[in-house]
């Protein structure tokens, strides 16, 4: 069963019209997951950092927190950071990994 989170990112840098490099855009976006493919699930310590700083968007609460969810590739992984509690995140992989036993 696949589950959706909201993933918070950077967008890229570019230059405005007066030659200037522009600060850093933040955007939300949905993203679905396999969770029988995450690995690890960590607090995001630097986007709150940034939240606080006002270097996010401005409809974000305060006391939001972040995860960074580590999800195996293979070879490679994947990371991304979204918006919840580690805690949060894990109930909402937990509700769709349960499974109801028959005796």
């Amino acid at each position: 069963m696949i589950i959706k989170l909201t993933e918070i990112m950077k967008t890229s840098r570019f230059m405005n019209s007066e030659g200037l490099l522009s600060t850093d855009d933040y955007v939300l976006k949905e993203v679905f997951i396999n969770p029988k493919h995450v690995v690890c699930l960590r607090e995001d310590k630097v986007y709150k950092k940034l939240l606080m700083e006002d270097r996010l968007m401005e409809n974000l609460d305060k006391e939001q927190r972040f995860t960074r969810v580590y999800l195996d590739r293979g070879q490679a992984g994947i990371e991304m950071t979204v918006i919840g509690s580690p805690s949060s995140i894990q109930e909402k992989i937990g509700s769709v990994t349960k499974q109801l036993l028959r005796g």
